[in-house]
């Protein structure tokens, strides 16, 4: 009993603290101190959460805490959101409801509790879109009070946090939702601090092995990047100094996850990636409407110390990113032959990109750039609003239009008027062309590209003037969606053509109801089937579809087929099971009704332990295309409808997009096989073109490691080669000493592994 009441105590106490500690940052903010509602919303929901634990073990109201903390010291929000992060969870985890917070707190705490009540139901649930509809939810509310989405960050950055508690399944299923949409959404609203940590801590869940790796190279190499740092901002810090500027220079360094997509995406390894120091100016401007020529004048005296990359200059003063972001970028030359990346900006410009839209409104007085930013974002809202309004596409493509919006970077277009206007990077006329009225994106039929005649596909460039032509007599065509880009673009373009569908359907609908009239035959089920059989068609709606548009006109074959009756009593009802039974045999299902029994018998999973992927059961699963896994990768495992379990890379783009839609049919799995199978790899090199090249190839694949080689091509132009091999290896261990075996070979410069 005693160590029961010391525990209670200790628990108190550390309630008290972290809310003392609350306090004391929410007192040193610049917001107006009402300690007194703050302190009211944290007892009543201390109250409410009272006797319930987090997995981890402590008391729940830890989190909530924990999300106002963030809310308040890392985002800079005031009272009404750390009273309404205080009570986040109590209207959907109590008896409490949204009246009872707004008659004790007032309508606006009660209306952000009220959004964030309704955007969490539906994230854990059974429901393959619940995340895509969760989602969904939270972009809605953000238009009524972006302080919702601000508090939904802080509280999935605080889950990430605390992600350890989690079973590994769980796990792999938050940190995905987390990397595929809070990280970019993060991004979008300017909190880049936050985005990066989202980052880190999916990475570090996802793949811990390679997050151990680079988190132990960047301890090792801190001393070395010390010293270039010192010795390269020594001159600046000089001339600064000189001319009598207050700043301060800090070195920025590269995150573990954003080292790792690099070295993914250049297949080149950690010690190979040059820029994972960057430095950063910030300075005190002598007067608040010339920061951005004191900007320009830093540069001018960092240049004359170091000479710049004439090609990397990023100007993000005049035009700021969609997130509000400000600052001028400069790549210079070092005296060690290393080049630099500077990024200048002001001390408002480095709370803007550190705190995002928060930060705005503390700069909200007589600031052109705080509106414009805000401009930026509103425009941002009105486009996700309108794919919201649209007709419901499934929980994929929707998730995947919101991720267009959120990870765009941006350039800067002109209209012929001279009116900047900001289009994510990869844009074509058409997306432009939409991004200005649907009507003028329906009707497009090209564009004047700086006064010259361009095709609805032309990719923008930045600076480019851009005028669009129209036809009265355009329609939208399919092929459209093979080029645009942009999610705003794809969704106008993806509803006009549902819509003509509908209609198409309607008009075949009724051609084919005057038709069976016509020559006395029975509109149903079994005759639409004959003539889906007889046009070699799937399904009814493209049946109607293709009548309608007259694609397929209805005449003497089909009535013969459909009145005739075959002699040997064989009916065409026989045809039609058997495209099903098609369909099961393409599905990988079992051959035989009693296999298929046995199959779905054998797999009962336990979605609380690991799969054991190893040479006994590795043929009961699906070794995904998109990816091709092999063992020593990490991997997961998706257990879809059928009851068929496919083992992905946990870095796959499909398994990314099923870890945030369906991510509770999500397994996680580990490999244990002894080297007893073989899977396919390819690896990819190329190298200087010499006599008997191909020769040490072979020989040090066949010769000295004992490869089989399944398929080689190779190609040589100009005294390059390149080539692609297949080859049957155990796991991963293999494939790497084969590319280091291979890197020995003096012609051969670059080996690397793409499937």
């Amino acid at each position: 009993m005693e160590d029961l009441a010391q525990k209670e105590r200790n628990e108190e106490k550390m309630i008290n603290d972290a809310f003392q500690h609350l306090i004391d940052t929410y007192l040193a903010s610049r917001h107006r101190k009402k300690v007194e509602v703050i302190t009211k919303a944290f007892n009543f929901a201390k109250q409410a959460h009272k006797g319930v634990k987090r997995l981890s073990g402590e008391p729940y109201i830890m989190h909530p805490i924990a999300v106002a903390q963030i809310a308040c010291e890392e985002i800079g929000l005031g009272s009404t959101s750390i009273c309404a992060a205080l009570l986040h969870d109590v209207v959907e985890d109590t008896d409490y409801t949204v009246e009872d917070i707004t008659n004790i707190f007032g309508p606006k705490v009660a209306q952000i509790v009220d959004g964030l009540t309704k955007i969490s139901g539906g994230i854990f649930g059974d429901r393959a879109s619940a995340q895509a509809e969760s989602f969904k939810k939270l972009l809605l509310t953000m238009s009524d009070d972006i302080r919702v989405i601000l508090i939904k960050i802080s509280d999935r950055l605080h889950n990430m946090r605390t992600l350890g508690s989690q079973l590994p399944n769980k796990q792999y299923k938050i940190a995905g939702e987390t990397l595929y949409l809070y990280a970019p959404l993060a991004n979008r609203l300017g909190l880049n601090k936050i985005k990066e940590e989202l980052e880190d801590l999916s990475f570090r869940y996802e793949h811990p092995e390679e997050y151990a790796q680079i988190k132990a190279k960047l301890a090792n190499t801190q001393a070395e990047r010390d010293d270039v740092f010192e010795k390269f901002t020594a001159p600046i810090r000089k001339k600064l100094d000189e001319e009598g500027v207050k700043y301060e220079i800090k070195a920025r360094i590269k995150t573990p996850y954003s080292i790792w997509c690099k070295m993914q995406n250049k297949h080149v390894s950690f010690e190979e990636i040059y820029d994972i120091l960057a430095v950063r100016i910030i300075f005190e401007p002598k007067q608040l409407e010339n920061e951005i020529t004191e900007c320009f004048q830093i540069y001018v005296w960092a240049s004359k110390i170091y000479k710049p990359h004439p090609e990397r200059l990023r100007d993000w003063l005049s035009h700021p990113k969609a997130n509000g972001y400000q600052a001028l970028h400069v790549t210079l030359m070092s005296n060690t032959g290393q080049w630099i990346e500077v990024q200048i900006r002001s001390t408002r410009m480095d709370e803007m990109a550190e705190q995002g839209f928060a930060a705005h409104w503390k700069y909200k007085e007589g600031s052109k750039t705080t509106a414009d930013s805000e401009n930026e974002l509103e425009k941002w809202l009105r486009t996700i609003k309108e794919i919201l309004d649209d007709p419901q596409p499934n929980a994929l493509d929707f998730l995947d239009a919101i991720k267009l919006n959120l990870y765009a970077s941006e350039i800067f277009v002109v209209t012929p008027k001279g009116e900047f206007k900001t289009m994510p990077a990869d844009c074509t006329a058409l997306d432009f062309a939409f991004s200005i009225h649907t009507f003028l994106g329906s009707h497009c039929i090209g564009a004047k590209v700086n006064h010259k005649l361009v095709p609805l596909s032309y990719k923008l460039q930045s600076g480019d003037q851009v005028e669009i032509l129209t036809s009265k007599s355009q329609r939208v065509e399919k092929e459209w969606m093979n080029f645009v880009t942009t999610a705003k673009a794809k969704g106008k373009i993806q509803a006009i053509l549902r819509r003509e569908e509908r209609e198409n359907q309607k008009k075949g609908e009724e051609i084919l109801n005057d038709f069976f009239e016509a020559n006395d035959l029975e509109v149903n089920s079994i005759n639409l089937d004959r003539l889906c059989v007889l046009h070699d068609i799937k399904l009814r709606e493209e049946l109607l579809t293709a009548i309608g548009t007259g694609e397929i006109v209805l005449g003497t074959n089909d009535i013969t087929a459909l009145k005739i009756k075959n002699k040997n009593g064989i009916s065409w009802k026989k045809y039609i099971p058997f495209i099903s039974l098609m369909t099961r045999d393409n599905n990988n299902t079992a051959d035989s009704p009693k296999e298929e029994a046995e199959e779905k018998e054998d797999l009962k999973i336990d979605k609380k332990k690991p799969l054991i992927l190893n040479e006994g059961n590795i043929k009961r699963f699906m070794i995904a295309n998109c990816c091709h896994p092999i063992p020593g990768d990490d991997v997961l495992g998706y257990w879809d409808d059928k009851n068929r379990i496919t083992i992905h890379k946990r870095q796959c783009p499909v398994a990314a997009k099923l870890k945030t839609s369906d991510g509770n049919h999500i397994l996680a799995a580990v490999w244990d096989t002894h080297k007893k199978l073989f899977f396919p790899a390819t690896i990819q090199f190329s190298g200087i073109d010499h006599a008997g090249v191909l020769n040490q190839i072979t020989n040090v694949l066949s010769q000295q490691l004992n490869v089989n080689i399944k398929r080689l091509n190779i190609e040589s132009k100009d005294g390059i080669f390149e080539g692609k091999m297949e080859l049957s290896v155990h796991d991963a261990e293999d494939l790497k000493i084969i590319c280091k075996n291979l890197k020995d070979i003096p012609e051969l410069k670059e080996v690397m592994r793409i499937s």
